[in-house]
C-alpha cells in the first residue's frame, strides 16, 4: 500500500499535468495527424517514446490486406503470447510507442508481446480497428505459436481504448467464432467500456487531466460519426452492455482521478456477476494514463499487472 509521500507525489504530478493541459489547445481542436506527429517527436504530455532494439515488426494477413504486429520477445524462454492493444481513443497512439512496457511484460512474464498496429479513426472509422484486433487474435491463436516459437498460452490486454478493444475482441471470438477459454487472462487498464458516458465521466465535465468528457465525445465522433445512445450501446463499441459469460480472468486497473473510473467499477462487477473471475485495483488520486509515468503509483500498478499475468498463465 502506498504511503503519504507517494500520495503527495501523485497529487503534485496531477497538478503539473493540469498546468500542461491548461496551456495547450484542447485535444479535440487539434487535427489527429498533428497530435500523432507530435507524439512521435516526443512532444505533448506523455513521456517521449523509447524504441527497443529487441522489437521488430511482423506483417500478417488480415481482411483489409496486411496488418502489422510489434513483436517483443522475452530474454528467456518464451512461455506464450501477450496480445497487446494500445490506447489513444481509437484515434491516437501506435504499436511502437510503448516498447518499454512491452519489454517489461516480456521479461517479467515470459510472454512474447505482440502489439497490434490497428487502423485509427477518423480516417478508418468503426469497425476497421475492431476488425484488425479480431484478425490479429485469430492469427495468433492459429499460427502464433509456430511463427513466434512459443507455446500455445495466450493473454490479452491494453490501456484505455485498448482495454475496450481487448474486451470487444474476446466477445467477437466467442460470438463469431465460438472460441472461449483460449486466453488465460485479460489485463484491462482504465478502459472505456461505455461510450454513452458513465456517471464519473459525466460528472467530470471538461476538467483537463489527460481525459475529459468533451475529449471522450470527440473520440466517439471520430470513431462512429455520431454520439447517440442507440449507436453507442452496441456491445461491440461499449462492452459494458454485452453478455459477459465465458470471459477469462481479468484484472481491472483504474485511478480515482480518472473520468473513466466508473467504467472499470461497473465492468468489473458485471464481469464477476457473469461468472468470471475479476480483480479490481483502484489507485487513490491516480489519473487516466497514470501507468505511463515514472511515479510510485504507476510502479505499483504495473507490478500488480505483471504479477496477475504471471499467475494467470501458470495457473
Amino acid at each position: 500500500m502506498l504511503g503519504s509521500d507517494s500520495l503527495a507525489e501523485t497529487r503534485a504530478f496531477n497538478e503539473s499535468l493540469m498546468e500542461i493541459f491548461e496551456s495547450a489547445p484542447p485535444l479535440e481542436s487539434v487535427p489527429p495527424a498533428v497530435t500523432r506527429a507530435m507524439r512521435k517527436q516526443g512532444e505533448g504530455f506523455l513521456p517521449p517514446p523509447v524504441y527497443s532494439p529487441r522489437a521488430s515488426w511482423l506483417e500478417i494477413p488480415s481482411r483489409a490486406g496486411e496488418l502489422r504486429l510489434r513483436v517483443l520477445p522475452p530474454q528467456g524462454e518464451p512461455k506464450g503470447v501477450y496480445l497487446h492493444i494500445h490506447g489513444g481513443g481509437w484515434v491516437l497512439g501506435a504499436a511502437d510507442e510503448q516498447d518499454l512496457l512491452l519489454e517489461a511484460v516480456a521479461d517479467e512474464t515470459g510472454l512474447c508481446a505482440a502489439s497490434v498496429e490497428y487502423r485509427l479513426a477518423p480516417e478508418h472509422p468503426y469497425p476497421a480497428g475492431h476488425d484488425d484486433c479480431e484478425d490479429a487474435a485469430l492469427w495468433l491463436l492459429e499460427r502464433g505459436p509456430a511463427e513466434l516459437g512459443v507455446s500455445a498460452t495466450f493473454a490479452i490486454g491494453g490501456e484505455s481504448a485498448g482495454a475496450s478493444l481487448s474486451a470487444a475482441t474476446l466477445l467477437r471470438l466467442r460470438d463469431r467464432h465460438g472460441i472461449t477459454g483460449a486466453f488465460a487472462a485479460a489485463n484491462l487498464v482504465f478502459g472505456a467500456f461505455d461510450l454513452t458516458g458513465t456517471p464519473s465521466r459525466l460528472l467530470w465535465g471538461d476538467r483537463q487531466l489527460v481525459l475529459s468528457d468533451p475529449v471522450m465525445t470527440w473520440f466517439t465522433k471520430c470513431l462512429v460519426g455520431v454520439v447517440d445512445d442507440r449507436t453507442c450501446r452496441n456491445p461491440d463499441l461499449s462492452p459494458l452492455y454485452a453478455d459477459l459469460r465465458d470471459m477469462p480472468p481479468a484484472l481491472f486497473t483504474v485511478g480515482t482521478a480518472d473520468a473513466l473510473l466508473d467504467d472499470s467499477l461497473f465492468m468489473a462487477a458485471r464481469w464477476e456477476a457473469a461468472g468470471n473471475r475479476a480483480e479490481l485495483r483502484v489507485y487513490e488520486e491516480a489519473c487516466h494514463a497514470f501507468t505511463a509515468f515514472p511515479i510510485a503509483v504507476a510502479r505499483e500498478a504495473n507490478e500488480a499487472q505483471l504479477a496477475f499475468l504471471r499467475d494467470s498463465i501458470s495457473a
